[in-house]
């Protein structure tokens, strides 16, 4: 791993909290994700199971861990499983942890290889009454393919059967969402590397530079500072490239008095930031442009202010829209007789403003949580409101990540430049 250790009191802290929620006399099964093949003779990077990291540290394939706190054999109450290294993986892949090391990773005592899991998995699962599965339930996500719980929970159900089956998923949704002081640590973290590699780019956009010239700027300075990655494929889009929300072809020239719509971040130690702006190829806003551009910061300033706990997302989102719908009728693009008579069901903001505004986010960019239940304590969410105005080819898109605490809620990217001024200066210095 790129990135520095992390303490194991997070994992330690995850795994307490999981078990406490159990069902009496139970067994919780979780697995790491499955390696895919890239071509004949290689596989994709490799990215964690969110919900193993978080209750292991353990950043490594063909793992899985077993928690069974009732078990009457003391040593099976919590035991990681490793692949063994031998010499030709060594030779092949590099180190695999050792057991002391991931002892030292995971805060775990009891850890074995591998090929005795289904062995001492048969010697304890018989006393159990319930077993817990990880599924993977977060409802943005549907599955094709077979992952590894999935597996294993067919092969458990054949073998035995009249256990009573239970879901993870439940417990994980409520916990990931509250994100301790390590974790809000590590997301501050990712943030600064963001921050830096935006600063990087303000100084390095110009006119005739290409979206993936600057991808490559972005990927420099997170790498060069112990990310792992890219949260997400970045989204450098130019001109009428910004329209697409998801663009990320990133192969076009910035032109002469266009805008430049960013949305990337940087993943460190498995967690995400998550940021977006928005900035002019000839490094001065037209009046036009920085019209737009400060209607949506306005938006986004207001929205920030009502993340706070006890919030309830759908009707956040109603909210800001009522804030949006206002700006753009003062930029001209709506009609407040229109708006007056629009159904509201179908806002007429949505033609300029299609997205949500805000979502969780942590080990996942769209963190695994409910849709449905209030914004908590403790809860880091996205804010991006944007317009995007397809006639003029100009997309404006301004996104911070807000953590929020018991005394109101911090924005992590404070320190990052938005305002139009700000971003000029930086640009022509």
């Amino acid at each position: 791993m790129k990135y520095l250790p992390v303490n194991n009191e997070v994992f330690t802290y995850n795994r307490k909290n999981f078990v406490s929620r159990l069902k009496p006399c139970s067994i919780a099964i979780f697995n790491a994700n499955d390696e895919f093949p890239r071509n004949g003779d290689q596989t994709f990077i490799y990215k964690q199971n969110p919900d193993f990291f978080y209750l292991t540290g353990i950043d490594q394939e063909q793992s899985v861990l077993i928690l069974y706190p009732d078990c009457p054999n003391p040593l099976y109450r919590e035991v990681l499983f490793l692949r063994q290294t031998n010499e030709h993986i060594a030779i092949w892949e590099g180190h695999k942890y050792t057991k002391e090391e991931a002892r030292t990773a995971s805060g775990i005592d009891n850890i074995y290889w591998l090929n005795d899991f289904d062995a001492i998995l048969h010697t304890i699962i018989n006393y159990a009454e319930h077993i817990y599965i990880n599924t993977n339930e977060n409802d943005r996500y549907s599955h094709t393919v077979p992952y590894r719980d999935i597996r294993l929970l067919d092969t458990l159900r054949t073998k035995y059967p009249l256990h009573k089956y239970e879901r993870s998923a439940l417990i994980m949704r409520d916990l990931r969402v509250v994100k301790s002081p390590i974790e809000i640590d590590l997301t501050k973290k990712a943030c600064e590397i963001t921050r830096d590699a935006f600063v990087r780019v303000l100084k390095f956009v110009k006119p005739g530079i290409t979206e993936y010239e600057i991808e490559a700027e972005i990927t420099h300075e997170f790498l060069r500072q112990r990310a792992t990655g890219h949260a997400y494929s970045p989204i450098i889009a130019s001109g009428k490239n910004a329209i697409v929300l998801h663009y990320i072809d990133n192969n076009q020239v910035c032109k002469d008095g266009d805008v430049v719509l960013f949305d990337f971040g940087a993943e460190y130690a498995n967690y995400n930031a998550d940021m977006s702006r928005s900035i002019p190829v000839s490094r001065r806003f037209t009046k036009r442009q920085r019209n737009v551009y400060d209607a949506v910061l306005r938006v986004m300033r207001a929205a920030t202010k009502m993340i706070v706990a006890g919030a309830v997302l759908n009707e956040y989102q109603d909210e800001v829209g009522k804030i949006m719908t206002d700006e753009l009728i003062g930029l001209g693009l709506l009609d407040k007789h229109d708006v007056a008579k629009q159904d509201p069901k179908m806002p007429l903001y949505k033609k300029y403003f299609m997205h949500g505004t805000s979502h969780h986010l942590g080990l996942d960019v769209h963190d695994f949580a409910s849709r449905y239940k209030a914004f908590e304590v403790g809860n880091i969410l996205t804010c991006e409101p944007g317009i995007y105005i397809a006639e003029e080819g100009l997309g404006i898109r301004i996104e911070n990540d807000v953590l929020i605490t018991a005394n109101g809620n911090i924005d992590l990217m404070e320190d990052i430049p938005v305002e139009a001024e700000h971003i000029e200066e930086i640009m022509n210095s």
